[in-house]
């Protein structure tokens, strides 16, 4: 028995000792173990970005200095030793490990001064002074530094509570030393504008946007609000709404940046850069891209915005002012950035019942596109859509040609006089305003003499001079025209069109002239032909006298034309297509150069294929094959 027992134990014993053996060949102390596809992408990509942990050639130089259990609790400690030097390959190895270090240890204790650090850090290792960097573009490490440096600035900058990136000269303490920081005013001038508060990109989540782009590059991507500087003379600019926000980027240029290894101090200077003054800057030698965010800063200035509450007040109300700041808009056109020799003007014109805000979709689109950059400049003309068509259209013309004239007196900018105008439903048919010659014919609806006959003061007969005359502006050289009722509309003529144009009020201004014409001039105005113009509602009714005559007048020669015109019922035949609005007949126009059918309702001009299509043509207005 005693014998069994030991046979039994020994028995018991092998069977261990195999089962160890088996284990400790399924994991040796060295060996691999596979990952799925995600998995092996995160261990390529890791670090103090993208994991909040770090990256491979950091942990690197960690464990070879026997450092890396030591930065789990003194932190500070490590990256004092890496800084006064490790054993590493290079010092480009070297300054990475503590740009990644610094941000990882900051974005841990939120001490301000490490993210300067690695900002600092970053910027050694990209620039460093009186040579070519040693960063390789194929090295992931270089755009990580990149990202380091714009984020450190961006975080290091912010305010006591992140909401703000407080942007100022001064002395900032560095955990090895201190930086002076100084920065030059004039560059936080924006034409007749003051940027006043900084908000970070990164921190902003968009929505509502089809698109958000981001130019990546140098700088931290900032939104900067504006305040209007009324000591400025720069008045002919200042047709920018107060509640823009600009995309702009902030650049800490450091000098002699390989002193932050030696001296520990070092000097910085603040620039600052809106994306339609520059792509890229030169440091040390080279030209380097900007970062910018545009799509970030249009959905900011939408934010909470009052432009949507006067879609409907301006339809209704013809006395509605749609800037609190008239003076400043006496032609209702505002920009989107300061006036600049040399661009283009795309001009925007909305429909019924809408705002400029309806724009934003393709606005987002086409000042993104890299081949349209320092090519064009976008305007807005905004108007009361209630009022009368002619009414509007006088505005329009008179307020181009007032503003061309303040802009460019002398003549001189040729890329002034090669205007476009894009104009959406009713915004179409007042594009066609600046476009045409009109000679005669709407005043001869309305009137059994000339106007120069009429006993009229001289205020009443310039107004109706511009109202009813028309020529083509020189300086307009296409037009686009989208889901436009050029032969009315059959929403505006039926029972919808009649009861909105009852609630409509007239400008008192307009009224009081018609009054002063209809009053003195009984027998040679039609009086009829007047009780059917004043709304925009009766004047796109298929049946006016006002649309039968506005059709039948062509665009020049010498502007071209686009259509660009919605339809739902695209399977239907096309003497039925409709947009819910406009039936296509009346969009369509035969001396169009190109006609694009968009399946879609009546706000097509937020379609990705309309707003491709009008990418197409500023293209090709530039010369630029799509």
């Amino acid at each position: 028995m005693w014998i069994d027992l030991k046979l039994r134990k020994i028995f018991i014993t092998l069977i261990i000792l195999g089962a160890l053996a088996v284990l400790s060949g399924c994991a040796t102390p060295v060996g691999v173990a596979r990952l799925d596809t995600q998995e092996s992408y995160r261990k390529l990509t890791a670090n103090v970005l993208t994991h909040s942990t770090l990256s491979a050639p950091t942990m690197q130089i960690l464990n070879r200095n026997g450092l890396a259990e030591k930065f789990q609790t003194l932190p500070e400690d490590v990256i004092a030793t890496i800084h006064k030097g490790t054993s590493t390959e290079s010092e480009a190895d070297r300054l990475f490990a503590l740009a990644e270090l610094s941000f990882l240890h900051a974005s841990r204790s939120q001490n301000r001064s490490y993210y300067l650090a690695a900002a600092v850090y970053a910027y050694a290792l990209l620039f460093p002074s009186g040579r070519a960097s040693s960063a390789d573009a194929f090295d992931p490490r270089f755009r990580t530094a990149v990202d380091i440096y714009n984020l450190g600035i961006t975080e290091g900058f912010a305010s006591g509570d992140g909401s703000e990136i407080d942007l100022k000269g001064g002395k900032y303490r560095l955990p090895f030393g201190e930086m002076e920081v100084s920065f030059d005013p004039a560059s936080f001038r924006w034409s007749s504008y003051i940027f006043i508060n900084f908000y970070s990109t990164t921190r902003l989540s968009l929505r509502g946007l089809r698109n958000e782009y981001r130019w990546p590059g140098i700088g931290a991507a900032l939104v900067a609000a504006t305040r209007y500087s009324p000591d400025t003379k720069d008045t002919i600019t200042a047709r920018i709404p107060p509640d823009i926000k600009v995309a702009v980027t902030a650049f800490l240029r450091l000098h002699n940046p390989g002193d932050v290894l030696t001296t520990g101090n070092i000097r910085g200077k603040i620039e600052l850069y809106t994306v339609n003054s520059s792509k890229a800057i030169i440091i040390e030698g080279r030209s380097v891209p900007l970062e910018f965010n545009a799509s970030a800063a249009l959905a900011y200035t939408l934010e909470g915005s009052r432009v949507y509450d006067t879609e409907a007040k301006g339809f209704f109300s013809g006395n509605y002012s749609l800037f609190k700041e008239q003076a400043r808009f006496p032609e209702n056109i505002f920009f989107m950035t300061p006036y600049k020799r040399g661009y283009i003007p795309v001009v925007f014109i909305h429909g019924t019942a809408s705002s400029a805000a309806r724009w934003v979709q393709m606005l987002n689109e086409l000042q993104n596109d890299q081949r349209l950059w320092g090519r064009y400049q976008y305007w807005s003309f905004t108007y009361n859509t209630g009022n009368p068509i002619l009414y509007t259209g006088g505005m329009l013309t008179s307020g181009l040609k007032e503003l061309v004239r303040a802009l460019d007196p002398d003549g001189t900018d040729e890329a002034l006089r090669e205007m476009i105008i894009i104009g959406h439903s009713q915004g179409g048919m007042l594009a066609k305003f600046p476009a045409m010659n009109s000679g005669t014919r709407f005043w001869d609806n309305a009137a059994s003499v000339p106007i120069d006959r009429l006993d009229i003061s001289p205020e009443t007969r310039a107004m109706l001079k511009k109202t009813v005359f028309y020529t083509p502006l020189p300086f307009v050289k296409r037009v686009i025209f989208i889901s436009t009722p050029h032969k009315g509309s059959y929403v505006a003529g039926g029972w919808i069109g009649r009861l909105a144009g009852r609630f409509i009020s007239l400008p008192l201004r307009m009224i009081d002239e018609m009054k002063e014409v209809t009053t003195k001039n009984p027998d040679a105005i039609d009086m009829s032909t007047f009780k059917g113009v004043p709304k925009s509602t009766h004047n796109m009714d298929p049946g006016s006298t006002f649309i039968k005559t506005f059709s039948s007048i062509p665009v020049s020669p010498g502007v071209e034309t686009h259509s660009i015109i919605s339809v739902t019922n695209i399977d239907a035949p096309r003497e039925k297509w409709a947009d819910g609005v406009v039936e296509y007949e009346s969009a369509h126009i035969d001396y169009a150069a190109s006609e694009l059918v968009v399946h879609s309702g009546h706000s097509t001009q937020e379609e990705p294929e309309t707003i491709e299509e009008v990418r197409r043509i500023l293209l090709l207005h530039i010369g630029i094959k799509p």
